[in-house]
């Protein structure tokens, strides 16, 4: 890539703290589009993975199945989610003696003279001046989900005239295409994160899944979706997700040896998947060093919350690519790759490219 712009470190640090400023001053405003932008391309990949897949599909059917089918998998996963979360709210009624029964161990191992019912912690914290915090938490998010939706629609609509746009911008034929490899690594590098993030995801919710029917432990299948939707947030969506279930299994079970067994092994699968088989696929795919990948977490959680952890690694993708363009911020990008060639994933892409262009030449011959 040849040499366009010569920035000085300082002055690329003070422009990282003036958008990080405006990024955290404008999150309302922000995230919605970036949410929608994100979901856009997933849906955007979904449409060319039916396209290649699928030989009765066409190019032009692509799009509109993979939206409908998307449709009808978040329909799914609300569906699973309530009816297991109403039967989870009714155990919870019936699990109240045991409940106490637990934070009567509790306290006697913490030495307290008293042991406190679930009644008198509910009256000492008090939930009722947190009803509004809670509600307005709500209100948000629903109407955060409609703009998404919103902005979603009009970035699909709007994509076929990408290209159009993209001459308009750069006059100039190399310039042009320098935008288009750009785009295309940025797109490529956020399909391959969620590829890594769902496979590595399954992996766990299924087996935590086949080890909460081994111990008998009820909502098995709600507990294993919660943790497959937690590992979407990197290195600590699952170590968090998995949590849960043992936590459960200390209020439905009178022993004890279950909760451990589920906490020992559940943590057994995602050391293994976390720190073995992620890294690895990370490594392969994205090149982003792990490091790198902790740190846009923390950053992008502290300016935009949960949203922002979701979308950190694709974030931080989308900043090593910008920055291999010129070559006064190179070194960022290379800081942020896994093995010092940002470069890397423009190649992989191109390989791909070739493939799935040969056999889309196979499949028209």
């Amino acid at each position: 890539m040849p040499a366009r712009n010569d920035t000085s470190p300082a002055l690329l640090l003070l422009a990282v703290i003036a958008c990080g400023a405006a990024l955290y001053a404008l999150a309302d405003i922000v995230t919605p589009p970036a949410m929608a932008l994100f979901l856009a391309i997933v849906i955007d990949g979904f449409a060319r993975v039916l396209e290649r897949r699928v030989t009765w599909i066409s190019k032009r059917t692509a799009l509109p199945i993979a939206i409908v089918l998307s449709i009808l998998l978040f329909g799914a996963a609300v569906f699973v989610v309530a009816d297991n979360a109403t039967t989870f709210a009714t155990q919870l009624i019936t699990y109240l003696p045991k409940l106490n029964a637990l934070i009567a161990k509790v306290s006697v191992l913490a030495h307290l003279d008293v042991a406190p019912t679930l009644d008198e912690l509910i009256n000492r914290l008090n939930p009722s001046k947190y009803l509004g915090d809670v509600a307005k938490g709500f209100q948000n998010f629903a109407s955060n989900a409609v703009f998404i939706l919103i902005y979603l629609g009009f970035i699909l609509a709007s994509r076929r005239s990408f290209e159009r746009k993209l001459v308009s911008l750069f006059g100039g034929r190399a310039r042009r295409h320098e935008a288009m490899e750009a785009f295309l690594r940025i797109r490529d590098g956020v399909e391959q994160y969620l590829w890594v993030q769902t496979v590595t995801g399954l992996m766990i919710a299924v087996a935590s899944w086949a080890v909460m029917v081994v111990v008998s432990l009820d909502n098995a299948v709600f507990w294993a979706f919660l943790i497959f939707i937690a590992s979407y947030i990197p290195i600590i969506g699952g170590a968090i997700g998995i949590l849960a279930p043992p936590l459960f299994a200390l209020v439905q079970f009178e022993t004890l040896w279950q909760a451990a067994v589920l906490l020992g092994v559940l943590q057994s699968i995602q050391f293994v998947v976390g720190n073995v088989i992620l890294p690895r696929m990370q490594g392969d795919s994205l090149n982003i060093d792990p490091v790198a990948v902790l740190l846009a977490l923390a950053f992008w959680g502290a300016i935009w919350g949960v949203p922002g952890m979701f979308l950190s690694t694709p974030l931080t993708v989308i900043a090593m690519v910008v920055c291999a363009q010129f070559e006064g911020s190179r070194w960022v990008a290379v800081l942020l790759s896994a093995d010092g060639a940002p470069d890397k994933l423009r190649e992989r892409r191109s390989v791909s490219d070739d493939a799935g262009g040969s056999a889309s030449r196979k499949r028209e011959d």
